[in-house]
This record gives structure tokens, sequence and C-alpha cells, in this order.
């Protein structure tokens, strides 16, 4: 019997998508305590005000909220600790140089279950300008509206 692919989707950063450019992406893993895995499954995460930073060769992300494990008690952790990313070398310093010399901004995307491992999306992000939303949110207006019109059209023949 084949399964699907074995992900699960805990937590999405919607508004990077909205506020940035999203040049490139990186999987990640996170170090994480027990209870907050436990926590993650039970989908309990926000990264509505998280960043990313690189320090001394080593990727951090700050304000992850992941709630506390309501069984947890003695050893849940503070929800938002600061947590260490699990990334290969070459992919740190790829991504701090970006950072560094083209400016980019380092965004989390999304955190989700990949088989049983915890995995979280990052992407190297330019910063959109106001008219840069405008005209991406009338671009998702128009495509909404014409494919409203092709399925009304489809209806009624």
């Amino acid at each position: 019997m084949a399964k699907g692919n074995g992900t699960k989707l805990i937590a999405q950063n919607k508004k990077a998508y909205h506020d940035y450019f999203i040049e490139e992406v990186f999987q990640a893993g996170i170090s994480l305590v027990g209870t907050e895995v436990k926590s993650l499954r039970a989908g309990k995460c926000s990264l509505k005000e998280s960043f990313i930073r690189i320090e001394n060769e080593e990727a951090f992300i700050y304000n992850m909220h992941i709630s506390p494990y309501e069984q947890g008690n003695i050893f849940n952790k503070d929800p938002l600790r600061v947590r260490r990313l699990l990334l290969h070398k070459n992919q740190i310093r790829k991504i701090s140089q970006e950072s560094q010399i083209a400016g980019y901004t380092i965004v989390p995307l999304k955190v989700y279950l990949d088989r049983s491992l915890v995995k979280i999306d990052i992407a190297l992000a330019k910063g959109k300008k106001l008219y840069d939303k405008r005209e991406t949110i009338s671009k998702n207006d128009q495509k909404r509206q014409a494919e409203k019109e092709f399925k009304i059209r489809n209806l009624t023949l």
C-alpha cells in the first residue's frame, strides 16, 4: 500500500510571501526538546514574528513561538527561546554571504513534519516596496476573476 509523501504542514508564514520576493529556499532541521516536538505534532506553532540570524557560523531562529505541551509540566521550555537550525556549513556560508553582500533577508517560510522529523523552510528574500505589493495584489485579483469567469462559462455550457 503506497502512502503519500509523508509531510504534514504545521505552520506557514503567509506574510513572508506578501512582504518579500522569495529568491532561494533551503530546508533545515531544528534543534528541539522532546516536549516541543510533542507540541509541534499537535500543531501549536507560530512563525508570525520570527526571524533568522547567523552568528559564529551557526543559524538561529528567534521569536518562533511553540506553545508549551500540556502534559509536559517541568520539562517545558520557554515558548520563545532561541533555537538552533541544522544546516550544512556550506549552506550557512552561502546564506551568510548573500545576506551581507546582496542585501537579502533570511525569512522562515513554513514548519512541517517530514515523516517523523521536524523541518523548516527558510528563504533568501528581498523586501517588496509598496507598489510591488499593490501590483501583486492586482495580479492575484485578475487571476481569481479569470478563473471565476472560466468556471461560470463552463457551467453554462
